[in-house]
């Protein structure tokens, strides 16, 4: 059963407490050998595409910083958390004292996850600080992704930032570094990460267990791009399906594609549908930059802009809509119109 609620995905494996990592064993040594040097940035930049493993990888190494306190006698590789330890299942738990998560909170009103990362909680990471620790261990507060942090929660983790209290590490991850307050990436080490080969994308989607036909592997690993969420969307979510009714969609006309376009509309509007709503939005964003970039390089500098327009319009209208909870159906359906017109 998923727990979306929480941003985990039906089939995946909560980043506190997956013990297997794959294709980021560089990072993870270039983690594990700063720290031991006692050299280590008290701010980490984790950034690459959303579903690679960032989370999975901040997680691990807070397990390793908190199971050895002393970067002096800490090894000089991170290996797979021991279930059975305290350091791990406080973690697994969320009761360590010694690290702080912090992520969308989720609305008590609607029980879904708000659109952002709100002062309030940026405010929780201030008390977490302020306490002191009886273990005089580290204090680790991972950040996932700061990209969702509102203007007023940014400008408060900057302020942190500026002047970290004595043993404190952030590990904040990010899927568009370049959307992050430049005085925030500035007070941070950055790591990139890549998306995983097709070696690693196997080896992830094995331990999850995710059965997939032989048929639909090459089609599932080469439109996931090295991402373990978009497979997992792709495969539990209907992905797949959708962007094969979107091209299917993109070549029909009249009362066909009329037909198509409600049933598009039916199934991303549907209950429990946010995920596959999330995934179409995405596939249509990348598909109109893709339109408007391959209009302006053929020198079609009428479509490029028709694209482009196109694309912001879609945008601001999807803000719209969920700013003032529209109803979604009717939404889908406008666009779908807009883009096949």
């Amino acid at each position: 059963m998923s727990d979306e609620r929480h941003g985990v995905l039906d089939g995946a494996i909560a980043p506190a407490l997956n013990t297997r990592l794959f294709g980021h064993g560089a990072a993870e040594d270039f983690l594990a050998r700063t720290y031991r040097s006692g050299k280590g940035h008290h701010a980490v930049l984790i950034e690459g595409p959303e579903g690679i493993g960032k989370a999975t990888l901040a997680f691990r190494f807070a397990n390793h910083v908190l199971s050895h306190p002393d970067p002096a006698t800490a090894p000089d590789f991170i290996a797979d958390p021991d279930p059975a330890s305290a350091v791990s299942r406080q973690i697994a738990s969320g009761a360590s004292h010694n690290l702080l998560y912090l992520s969308r909170p989720v609305d008590e009103k609607t029980g879904k996850v708000r659109t952002a990362i709100t002062i309030d909680e940026v405010r929780r990471a201030g008390h977490f600080f302020s306490q002191t620790s009886g273990t005089g261990n580290w204090r680790i507060v991972i950040i996932d992704p700061a990209d969702d942090l509102n203007r007023n929660a940014a400008n408060a983790i900057l302020k942190i930032l500026e002047e970290p209290p004595k043993r404190a590490m952030f590990l904040v991850l990010s899927h568009a570094p370049g959307k992050l307050l430049p005085t925030i990436r500035s007070r941070c080490l950055p790591l990139k990460l890549s998306a995983l080969s097709d070696d690693a994308m196997r080896q992830a989607l094995a331990q999850l267990g995710l059965s997939i036909a032989e048929a639909q592997a090459e089609t599932i690993l080469s439109l996931s791009k090295g991402s373990v969420a978009q497979a997992l969307k792709l495969a539990n979510y209907g992905g797949a399906d959708i962007i094969e009714a979107f091209g299917k969609l993109l070549g029909e006309s009249g009362p066909a594609a009329r037909k198509t376009m409600y049933k598009l509309a039916d199934a991303l509007s549907a209950k429990d549908s946010d995920v596959a709503f999330g995934f179409f939005t995405e596939h249509l964003a990348e598909f109109l930059m893709e339109q408007a970039r391959t209009a302006a390089l053929s020198g079609n500098l009428r479509a490029a802009d028709h694209y482009a327009r196109l694309s912001s319009s879609i945008t601001e209208q999807l803000a719209v809509a969920a700013a003032y909870n529209l109803d979604r159906k009717q939404t889908i359906l406008d666009i779908l119109t807009a883009v096949t017109a």
